[in-house]
C-alpha cells in the first residue's frame, strides 16, 4: 500500500494499493488549519484502508504556502521514518495534471493554476503523458500576478486546481516508483519564504 500526504491547497490523505486502486481517501478543504486536521485525516484513512502495510509515502512538495507545506511534508516524512519506509517526493501540480489527463487522454497542452494567495497564481503546464504515463511537464512552475495570469499563458488552456485529490498523487508517486524516477529534490517548493525576519543584533548603548 502507498500513503500519500499533501497540504498544498486543503489538507489530503488518500491510500492506493500496487496497481493504483483507491483504498482510502480522507481530506479538508481548509486552507490554513492543517496542523489541526492532518493527524485526524491520516487515522480515517489508514482505519479505511483496513488491514495491510504501508511500504512507500508520497509526499506532495507544493507549489504552495510556506508554513502549510511543512506540516504535509513533516507528517510524511515522520510517518515514514517510523514505518522504515521510503519518501517519494512529488510536485503537487502533477496531482490536478494526472486527473485531467485521465478525464480527457487527449487534452493536449493546458496548465495546472493554484491560487497562491497575495493576488498571485502558481502555473506549470503539461502535455500528455510520458513513456512512464506520468504528466508531462513542458514549463516549471512559476508564480504570476494573477491579473497577468492570461497574458503568461498566451492561449493555453487553464485548469485551475481549488483542492487536491491525494489518490491521484499516491498514483503518479507508484508511477515515479515504478519507473526508478525522481520528480522533485528534498527541497520543498515554497511560493515565497515565510513574512518572518530573524531579528538583528541588539544595538549597543553608549555609556
Amino acid at each position: 500500500m502507498i500513503l500519500a500526504v499533501d497540504t498544498s491547497l486543503g489538507s489530503a490523505v488518500a491510500i492506493v494499493d500496487g496497481d493504483g486502486a483507491r483504498l482510502a481517501d480522507a481530506s479538508s478543504p481548509d486552507p490554513l488549519g492543517h496542523a489541526e486536521v492532518i493527524g485526524d485525516l491520516l487515522r480515517r484513512a489508514l482505519d479505511d484502508a483496513g488491514p495491510g502495510s504501508i511500504e512507500h509515502v508520497v509526499a506532495g512538495m507544493g507549489p504552495g504556502p510556506f508554513t502549510g507545506l511543512r506540516i504535509g511534508i513533516a507528517t510524511a516524512r515522520a510517518f515514514a521514518l517510523g514505518r522504515g519506509v521510503d519518501v517519494i517526493p512529488v510536485p503537487s501540480h502533477f496531482a490536478p495534471a494526472l486527473t485531467e489527463l485521465e478525464r480527457d487522454a487527449e487534452a493536449g497542452r493546458f496548465a495546472v493554476v493554484t491560487d497562491a494567495r497575495r493576488r498571485e497564481v502558481a502555473i506549470t503546464v503539461f502535455d500528455g503523458f510520458d513513456a512512464d504515463g506520468i504528466p508531462n511537464v513542458v514549463a516549471d512552475t512559476v508564480l504570476v500576478p494573477r491579473v497577468d495570469a492570461e497574458a503568461h499563458l498566451d492561449g493555453i488552456r487553464a485548469v485551475e486546481a481549488t483542492g487536491l485529490d491525494g489518490v491521484a498523487l499516491a498514483r503518479v508517486g507508484l508511477r515515479a516508483w515504478s519507473a526508478d524516477r525522481t520528480l522533485a529534490g528534498q527541497e520543498p517548493l515554497y511560493l515565497r519564504q515565510p513574512d518572518v525576519t530573524v531579528p538583528g543584533a541588539p544595538k549597543k548603548v553608549g555609556a
